[in-house]
């Protein structure tokens, strides 16, 4: 698939705020509700660490497969080209930061 450089046409969430961006770095925050997800993808030069503030989110990756489970002040980073999903993990919404960078911010939806 094509990268593109928003994604937020893409998958549906409850809120969604970009707090800072200047070259090469960015940082989002994002609220899903409880059957909510971010759609498998990856990004190609940049690594995304997720940082929660309320709620729990699991992180799935492939290559290799994992699956870790987040809550309020955990952080996890995921590197660059490796494929990975977001989804909520609990009964109520999630909030989470994304931290993204260093580089040029691309999202690679796949199958």
């Amino acid at each position: 698939m094509e990268p593109v450089n928003d994604a937020s046409h893409l998958y549906e969430v409850e809120r969604r705020v970009l707090h800072a961006e200047r070259d090469g770095f960015r940082i989002s925050e994002l609220q899903i509700g409880p059957h909510q997800v971010v759609p498998w993808h990856v990004h190609t030069v940049i690594q995304d660490t997720f940082y929660v503030l309320e709620g729990a989110i699991t992180v799935s990756m492939r290559n290799p497969t994992e699956t870790v489970r987040l809550g309020p002040g955990q952080v996890y980073p995921v590197p660059p080209r490796r494929p990975h999903h977001v989804a909520n993990a609990g009964e109520a919404s999630a909030t989470f930061l994304v931290l993204q960078g260093m580089g040029t911010y691309d999202y690679v939806p796949l199958p």
